[in-house]
């Protein structure tokens, strides 16, 4: 289900998309110097203009995917701990069980097998 949602949304992305840069496909000049828009060095020419629009919507996602995981740094990092603090109370359970079978096994070596009586030697 998840899978058909996804290429439903995908399908309905590419159809406005499409039909966008077909008609959007004529040449644009980018000037990179706002001081000076005439200089040559920081123009880019004949650029087609739905590829400004398609670097604009992607310089939009990666800036909104950024702000979201710099959001997110609280939630991760007490996850993190909550991690390291439960992989602590396993060690320790392993190594109480671990002592619990030595002292279980130490302790049964030394007691007579049930059922035997060890006065009637």
């Amino acid at each position: 289900m998840t899978r058909f949602l996804k290429n439903t949304v995908l399908f309905l992305i590419a159809l406005v998309l499409l039909p966008l840069s077909v008609a959007n496909r004529h040449g644009v000049d980018i000037a990179l110097n706002p001081f000076d828009p005439q200089d040559p060095r920081l123009t880019l020419t004949d650029v087609p203009l739905f590829w400004v629009m398609f670097c604009a919507i992607l310089v939009g996602i990666v800036i909104g995917g950024l702000g979201a995981w710099a959001r997110q740094g609280k939630w991760r990092r007490e996850a993190r701990v909550k991690r390291n603090e439960a992989d602590k109370w396993h060690r320790e359970a392993d190594q109480l069980r671990a002592a619990a079978a030595d002292q279980a096994a130490t302790a049964s070596a030394a007691l007579p097998a049930p059922g035997k009586d060890s006065r009637a030697a």
